[in-house]
This record gives C-alpha cells, structure tokens and sequence, in this order.
C-alpha cells in the first residue's frame, strides 16, 4: 500500500494535486493546496490577477525582468550575481505588493497624492545597497506621479524634485541637478514646510543650489571659464546668503573671490571678502577661508 507522499507523487496532473490536498489535508482549501505547489511570486501574481490589479501585476515582473537583465548585464563574479533575485525575496515581494496595489487602487479614484505616497513608501522599503536602482525606479514614479497632486500647494512636486536633484547629482549629472533644485526652490518660495529635522524646505534648497552651482563652477574653472564660473558663484553666495548658514556664506565669498583672482580682477576679490564679512558681522567667515587657504 501506498503511503500519502508516494501517492502524491503519482499524481501527474496539477488540479489532481490541488484536489487530494485539498480533501486529504484537513482544513486546506483547493486554492491553498495550490499555493503549496507554486512559488511565492507565483502566489502573488496570481492574487493580483485575481483582485483586478492588472496594472501592479505588470510594473511587478517588469521589475523582476529588470533585476535579471542587471543581473545577466553584470556577469558571473559580480557583486548582484551572487544576491538572490528579487522573486526569492519574499519580504520585498511583500513590500512591492502591498505599496504596488495601493497606489494602483488610489489611481483607479484619482488620489494621486496617496499613489505619490505609496510609492514614496516603496522608497523607504529598500534600503540595502543592491535596491538602488529599485529605489531610484519609485523616485522617478513618484516625481512623475507628484507632478498630478493639486491639493497640497506644490509640498509633493517639491520633495519630488529635491529627491531627483539628488539622484542627478550622484550620477554625475550636475546640469541635469541643477534643473531640479531650482525647480525646489521655485516650489518652496514662500512656504512654511519643514522637513523632519526641522529645517525649512526653502534653506535646504538655498544650500543644494549653492552647493550644486559651486560644483558648476569649479569644472568652468578647470576650463578656464571665468566668467562663466564667476556668474554661477554669484548665485551660489545669493543661495548662501538667503540659506542663512554662516560658514556656508563664507565659503562662498571665497570662492567667488577666488574665481575674480583668477580671472585677474584682484581688487574685485578683495571687495567681495571685505563686504560677505562685513554682512555678516562675525569672524567664522574667515575660519572658512582659513581653512581653504589650507588645501
């Protein structure tokens, strides 16, 4: 006589399995007998087919292509070939499903400020150093989502576009950064908001411009770009001085001064020290200096 698992065995055809499981397992439906059968993204996939969520479904195993063709790109000995794929990784299938079917959910009723939301959540799921690209992946969908929120005054098109600042930024792209934290700027004039530290949305886009356009200016310097470079340093110490960061400020002032040195207008970069330090009415602009003077 056969025992439970050899008969299970024998039985070739899926349903014939769902259906003994089913009857001979005490309180497994057939649908559960089947998930013993298929794979967890398997379950999933068919959970979002089953509840409408075409859409989820779709963006789901575009995702999982994504990580494989990364994965394929990169080749045996890289660091991704050996990480387990994204459908063996239970718990952000979780993540992806839950945030994934919420935002399409919100969609179909035309909150686009919980879609933003839901996705800034699958942001905030993936935080190990492999899940860049997933990350960077929902920024992008959010910034896009964020650009169709009207009741909120501009707050999720402005975090949108400070997060794509800074992806551009880190990519190298700093023309491209640019774009996205004067477009920060321009969404957060006027505003109250505040991020979790407390600082204002406004001083922080005052210090991403003044840092981006000093990073501007220094590969115009490399190319003997003065004048150009002596213009973005200009805005860079107007971002220095509305941001109200002291050392920011002075930092600035010397690099403007620096870029007239170079250029050959000497009496100008004098000026610019003398007056960003009588503005300012306190010595740390000189410690700035100081501690440029010794790089």
């Amino acid at each position: 006589m056969y025992s439970a698992s050899s008969r299970i065995h024998l039985i070739k055809d899926k349903d014939a399995i769902d259906d003994y499981l089913a009857k001979n397992i005490k309180g497994v439906s057939k649908q559960e007998a089947a998930a013993y059968r298929n794979s967890y993204k398997k379950n999933i996939c068919i959970d979002m087919l089953r509840q409408g969520y075409h859409k989820s479904f779709s963006e789901l195993l575009t995702l999982i292509q994504k990580w494989n063709a990364f994965r394929e790109a990169a080749g045996p000995g890289s660091a991704i070939w050996h990480e387990k794929s994204l459908e063996e990784q239970p718990d952000k299938l979780d993540q992806l499903y839950h945030f994934l079917t919420g935002a399409e959910a919100a969609q179909r009723a035309g909150r686009y400020e919980t879609v933003y939301d839901n996705q800034l959540s699958l942001v905030c799921s993936f935080n190990d150093p492999e899940d860049k690209w997933l990350r960077n992946y929902f920024y992008e969908q959010s910034y896009n989502t964020a650009q169709l929120v009207e009741i909120d005054g501009g707050k999720r098109k402005a975090q949108a576009s400070v997060n794509m600042g800074l992806i551009q930024e880190e990519q190298g792209h700093i023309m491209k950064a640019a774009e996205y934290f004067e477009a920060f700027y321009q969404l957060t004039e006027g505003s109250a908001w505040k991020d979790e530290t407390g600082h204002t949305y406004t001083s922080l886009a005052c210090q991403h411009l003044w840092r981006i356009y000093t990073l501007l200016a220094d590969k115009m310097l490399e190319n003997e770009e003065h004048q150009e470079a002596i213009k973005t340093l200009i805005k860079a110490l107007k971002m220095a001085k509305e941001g109200g960061d002291i050392k920011m400020h002075g930092e600035a002032a010397y690099c403007l001064s620096l870029a007239y040195h170079f250029s050959g207008e000497h009496e100008t970069a004098l000026a610019v020290l003398i007056t960003s330090l009588k503005s300012s009415h306190s010595f740390v602009i000189l410690l700035a200096w100081a501690e440029h003077m010794q790089l």
